[in-house]
């Protein structure tokens, strides 16, 4: 995969394809360029074998394609665009992960390939993009029944050419909402808790409920279900326990899915949600030696690319440096430990999940809500271009340098003249608040504003600074002690 700064470049050697072989019926996904543990490779093989559960998969890997191509706020913008997108493929050694960003940015996708799920060679190290072509999602629509399907991802010989021995390639804008939208949902997915677990047929049930997405519906209606045993009570207002459905008609997606699940877990946020009850929220699809997880933001005209939850760890100093140590310990795992990270790295839990957020703002780490753990993904994106992507933090950083804050006690002045703004800190909770027009609209619901954001630097760095020579006063006293 190649970057420029306007467009991404996707080459394959062929279109990917449902095919017929002498062992059956074949699906051949084809790789674009992407990262493996011996370096970069134009399009790498991650696996040969059979998919275990074909029309789940199928069904499963469609459903991915399809958020790719579809775009659920103001959905007549920038249709010739969102059908380009090809799904992100990462091979993790036990598993295969597949996923995606819908043209609005406001639902994630991602299939997971568990090793019950795949009976053939290993499975690879690396991350790439696989093409999605229109064929290849009417030949998926069309698979079904019990005969078995074989699966390569990648070439198996690189000598294989199109008819014309030329490459395929697409050109798209660089899609960097997709990579700030995977450094967002890991944040948020992180702070998610298991609410419900009810069978396929009633989740099924309730989604046949919902009205058709339609060009004007925009997917602007709020639900909410409370669950109650092993089922979901729909409501439309917020109640005690309530789980938000926040443009409900989004998983419509799941409807040709749910008929091969067999189970479906709802995940919420363990935060309040915000005034109006409106919060995020993830469904989890089993599947036969599969997961399909779909995310939903907390509303549907607010991508995850602009949530700001990456914004605090980012400020911290010493989270760059923290974040290239960390980086280099990670080698596709399927499963990141923090705990054997911070041994290994040397550095304290919190600080190896605020260099996790770093790594995550260059789309290097996910989270699965299943096994309540990070995982490694490589993207051909360089960390220390996390603060071009946030305008917040380059605003913090410059208010920093012109000497902009003034602490006194819990509040700070943030500005000069008639643009100068309060920041308060409570004494109680710990939380900073703003008298600016962003805190008054968001309430620290998209992140926290760039004044917020300067204070907490300077405080950092006044912290810093008073706990070095009480270090050394005590190392000082210890010596003396000994003496």
């Amino acid at each position: 995969m190649r970057v420029t700064q306007l467009m991404q470049a996707y080459s394959y050697l062929r279109p990917s394809a449902v095919r017929d072989s002498t062992a059956g019926r074949a699906l051949a996904l084809e790789t674009s360029g992407g990262a493996t543990p011996a370096g970069e490779a134009a399009n790498p093989h991650f696996f040969s074998g059979f998919l275990t559960a074909p029309a789940a998969a199928a069904a499963a890997l469609l459903a991915v394609a399809d958020v790719a191509a579809a775009r659920y706020y103001q959905p007549n913008q920038w249709a010739g665009i969102r059908a380009l997108l090809d799904p992100v493929a990462t091979a993790d050694g036990d598993r295969l992960r597949f996923e995606s960003f819908s043209g609005c940015c406001g639902v994630y996708a991602r299939l997971d390939v568990l090793a019950p799920g795949l009976d053939g060679d290993d499975v690879g190290h690396g991350t790439t993009n696989v093409d999605v072509n229109l064929p290849l999602r009417r030949a998926l629509a069309g698979l079904g029944g019990l005969d078995p399907l074989h699966l390569t991802l990648g070439p198996e010989e690189l000598t294989v050419r199109t008819f014309d021995g030329e490459f395929v390639e697409k050109r798209v804008p660089l899609p960097e909402r997709w990579l700030r939208g995977f450094a967002e949902t890991q944040v948020l997915a992180a702070g998610f808790a298991l609410r419900a677990e009810v069978p396929a047929a009633e989740a099924a049930a309730m989604l046949r409920a919902l009205p058709p997405l339609t060009r004007r519906s925009d997917a602007r209606t709020t639900r909410w279900v409370v669950p109650a045993g092993h089922t979901l009570r729909p409501t439309s207002r917020p109640a005690p326990g309530a789980v938000c459905l926040p443009g409900p008609e989004r998983l419509l997606t799941l409807r040709t899915v749910l008929r091969h699940a067999t189970t479906v877990r709802v995940y919420a946020p363990t935060a309040p949600a915000a005034a109006d009850g409106t919060a995020a929220v993830a469904w989890e699809v089993g599947l036969p030696g599969m997961r399909l997880t779909l995310m939903l933001s907390q509303s549907a005209s607010r991508g995850f690319s602009g949530e700001g939850g990456v914004l605090h760890d980012l400020a911290t100093g010493a989270a760059a440096a923290d974040a290239e140590r960390v980086g280099e310990l990670l080698a596709w795992q399927p499963r990141i430990d923090v705990a054997e990270l911070s041994g290994q790295a040397g550095l304290s839990a919190d600080r190896v999940r605020a260099a996790l957020t770093m790594l995550g703002t260059s789309g290097q780490i996910g989270y699965d809500l299943a096994e309540e753990a990070y995982f490694h993904r490589h993207l051909p994106y360089h960390v220390g271009a996390a603060e071009t992507r946030n305008p917040r933090l380059r605003g913090a950083r410059a208010l920093v340098a012109n000497g902009s804050v003034r602490l006194d006690g819990t509040l700070a002045r943030v500005g000069t003249g008639d643009d100068a703004h309060v920041v308060r800190t409570d004494e109680t909770s710990g939380q900073l608040s703003c008298t600016c027009f962003w805190w008054a609209k968001y309430r620290g619901g998209r992140g926290p504003c760039r004044h917020v954001l300067a204070v907490g630097m300077v405080r950092g760095t006044a912290a810093a600074a008073e706990a070095t020579p009480n270090a050394a006063r005590s190392n000082t006293a210890r010596s003396e002690t000994a003496r």
